[in-house]
């Protein structure tokens, strides 16, 4: 043969190899997503996570213990439910004496109403939206308003918001892991910001993305506590109402 020839049919048989070797790897090489963070599944007795991978497709997903130094990547990957109902209590404590009012929450759109039972048996309610909260108590046709921004909707519930966890320094974050808070799997952290006699605690739902627990601590001493533990309605059901109490409907449910 030839050596012309046979450097073509070398030729052939090196693009036939390569192009085989592309084919068993280099399409999943192309076709592989960035895993994706699994939790570990809870046990109810004792709260423990565990390192079990999801039975379809284990390839695609990574499971992450929850330390001081991952929790924030982790709390990143969470997204809050954007219609729900629910409701939540909110305890605050004080030398001799505690208070507690229960909070009902419809949210939809963008939009976040909120109803609360104050310790004088008021009932007041907040209506947040795009930049303005609106608010005003029952009884009375008459409401007030205020400029809102991307907090305001957690601070008209009398709660923390835990994104904040993200901006955080990390070496501020003393504690964290996975944990039941009632049946809820959670995504806990504990942070210690500039009074370093103050201690904020959160427990994040893995399946809502929702805040379900909060504490906070004084010098040792509880002076806060918020739990949301009764079941999630999602999406919002059709009896909430993002409505003015002179009857100007802000928002209607998608």
């Amino acid at each position: 043969m030839e050596p012309k020839n046979r450097l073509i049919i070398a030729i052939a048989v090196i693009f036939l190899i390569a192009a085989a070797m592309f084919t068993s790897f280099g399409r999943s090489l192309f076709t592989l997503n960035t895993p994706s963070v699994v939790l570990p599944s809870l046990d109810a007795e004792s709260g423990d996570g565990s390192s079990t991978s999801p039975e379809e497709d284990p390839g695609q997903y990574q499971t992450v213990s929850v330390t001081p130094q991952t929790v924030q990547s982790v709390i990143a990957t969470l997204t809050r439910s954007d219609s729900y109902y629910r409701e939540l209590t909110v305890e605050t404590f004080w030398a001799g004496g505690s208070s507690s009012l229960t909070v009902q929450v419809w949210t939809d759109g963008g939009w976040t109403h909120s109803r609360q039972v104050l310790p004088s048996g008021a009932v007041r309610h907040d209506l947040v939206g795009e930049d303005t909260i609106y608010y005003w108590y029952d009884g009375s046709q008459q409401y007030k308003t205020a400029p809102a921004d991307s907090l305001s909707p957690d601070l008209a519930q009398r709660l923390p918001t835990y994104e904040t966890v993200l901006d955080l320094d990390p070496d501020t974050i003393t504690a964290a892991g996975y944990e039941l808070r009632g049946d809820l799997a959670c995504v806990y952290v504990e942070v210690r910001l500039e009074d370093p006699e103050q201690v904020e605690r959160y427990w994040v739902s893995v399946d809502s993305g929702l805040l379900v627990a909060a504490e906070t601590e004084q010098a040792g001493e509880l002076v806060y506590r918020m739990s949301a533990y009764s079941p999630i309605a999602s999406p919002c059901p059709t009896t909430a109402s993002f409505t003015l109490p002179d009857g100007s409907e802000l928002h209607s449910l998608s």
